[in-house]
């Protein structure tokens, strides 16, 4: 179960990009697990999808934090689960408040596989119990926030045509890597203390 939460929770946002591609196009596995600046794809992506991706990816996450401050085992991670939904939950806010002020209407890329690929994890994450919740939940966000900064540097930031969003974007990202920090850093220190 770990190994297929972790697949699914580093492919959903890429699943995203690589959906966003043109239909008929080729892509591959490797291109969902690491997402490649490609012009095909590149000239697929409006800022109007964007925004979509950006609000998606944060809601998934507010999504997922909120799981860990109700069920995780330890403080530590109910703490780190609370604040991951906090964070989220402001940092998409900004994201709409932009949207709404460009008057731009996020427009979700067509057969966008993210929303099934989140499904999946939080019924898995979902399953889990006790100090397996914990781990899967870490790892599941050490997974995610590299998916996310590797989508944002790839993808994303090239592909972004308003400087305000481009301007947001770039202010959050350090959040991402902060996020991703932190979850690897407590993940060893409860992986430590199982052995």
């Amino acid at each position: 179960m770990k190994r297929s939460l972790i697949a699914v929770a580093a492919t959903g946002l890429a699943i995203t990009l690589v959906a966003a591609a043109p239909v008929g196009e080729p892509t591959s596995a490797d291109s969902a697990a690491a997402p490649v600046a490609d012009a095909r794809l590149l000239a697929s992506l409006d800022d109007a999808t964007i925004v979509a991706i950006f609000d998606a990816a944060n809601t998934a996450d507010i999504e997922t934090g909120q799981l860990a401050a109700q069920r995780g085992q330890s403080p530590e991670v109910r703490e780190f689960g609370a604040m991951i939904a906090r964070d989220h939950a402001a940092v998409r806010q900004m994201g709409r408040d932009l949207a709404k002020k460009l008057g731009v209407t996020p427009t979700p890329p067509a057969n966008d596989a993210a929303p099934a690929a989140h499904a999946t994890a939080m019924r898995e994450l979902r399953a889990a119990r006790g100090a397996a919740f914990d781990l899967a939940f870490l790892r599941h966000e050490v997974a995610f926030h590299q998916s996310v900064i590797d989508a944002i540097n790839s993808t994303l930031l090239p592909a972004i045509q308003n400087a305000e969003l481009r301007e947001l974007v770039t202010k959050v990202a350090p959040a991402f890597e902060a996020h991703r920090l932190a979850a690897a850093t407590l993940e060893q220190k409860l992986a430590g203390a199982r052995r």
